[in-house]
């Protein structure tokens, strides 16, 4: 099923595609009410000011995030430097090149926001490939789907099991990494940081990763722009690490939240970001 659906994504009329997407992206709404409820609970901690309305709002815009991105994806191998620019375009590019003026590679900080597989794809199209960390799909069939492609603008995947020797290797070379570093993961594996007024439990790998290596540290996102129609890849000025694993931890996901509060109804509010709890918190899920 999901072949059909993005195979009739990639050919079918630009027109008719969205309206597809925009359906399917219904249809996941509807089937799994899970998933509403969870970002409606989530905004709940993170916009107690907002009406039911607002949030509902918010949420329904998720959805419309979720059918871009998928639009997006399925036409990746109709994408190409000579159309890519129709889809997005930059913003910030020279705070990329500045950090790589360091020469230790450049991590890019990203997070499930705007549409994290078109950032990458676009960005070794119009500047340079990259390499990708990655964690391979539960269905292997829709995995192996996305991961070819991911691969078709000339990006490298890197998987988790194997990310600390390929990654390292990267970033001697000066290359930039792009990981994803915005769930929620284990006490064991985390810090805890103020995350929209909550404690959250965040990875602390990528910020040990950065002190180790001394990559330069720049967030980056593709963010839609509904006046221009397309995406805005934009780069944020670097985020100077200080060695100190939680503090760091906790600044570049100050800058996330930021950037999200600019633009809510494109942040993954479906995923259960704060469940990892402090010892002696209830579950809030």
């Amino acid at each position: 099923m999901a072949r059909t659906l993005t195979g009739a994504l990639e050919f079918l009329p630009l027109p008719a595609a969205r309206v597809l997407s925009s359906g399917a992206a219904r249809i996941l709404d509807v089937a799994v009410p899970k998933l509403r409820r969870v970002a409606t609970t989530n905004l709940s901690f993170a916009f107690p000011e907002l009406s039911v309305e607002g949030r509902k709002q918010i949420v329904d815009g998720v959805f419309q995030s979720i059918a871009r991105l998928l639009l997006a994806i399925s036409r990746f191998p109709r994408l190409n430097a000579s159309n890519i620019r129709t889809w997005i375009d930059y913003e910030g590019l020279s705070n990329y090149f500045d950090a790589k003026k360091g020469g230790r590679g450049v991590l890019v900080a990203t997070a499930h926001f705007g549409n994290w597989e078109l950032s990458a794809f676009a960005h070794a199209l119009m500047t340079e490939a990259m390499h990708v960390m990655v964690r391979p799909l539960d269905n292997k069939l829709i995995d192996h789907l996305v991961e070819t492609r991911r691969a078709l603008s000339g990006n490298v995947l890197v998987e988790k099991r194997e990310a600390a020797r390929l990654v390292i290797r990267a970033l001697r070379a000066n290359a930039a990494v792009g990981i994803l570093i915005d769930q929620n993961t284990t006490a064991a594996e985390g810090v805890w940081i103020d995350f929209f007024g909550k404690r959250a439990c965040a990875s602390s790998a990528f910020v040990k990763l950065a002190h180790h290596s001394g990559a330069a540290v720049v967030p980056g996102f593709a963010l839609w722009d509904e006046k221009l129609g397309r995406y805005v890849l934009r780069f944020y000025p670097e985020v100077k690490m200080t060695g100190d694993v939680q503090a760091d931890t906790q600044a570049i996901h100050s800058v996330f939240e930021q950037i999200i509060r600019e633009h809510p109804d494109q942040w993954l509010w479906i995923h259960r970001r704060w469940k990892t709890r402090p010892p002696g918190e209830p579950p809030l899920y």
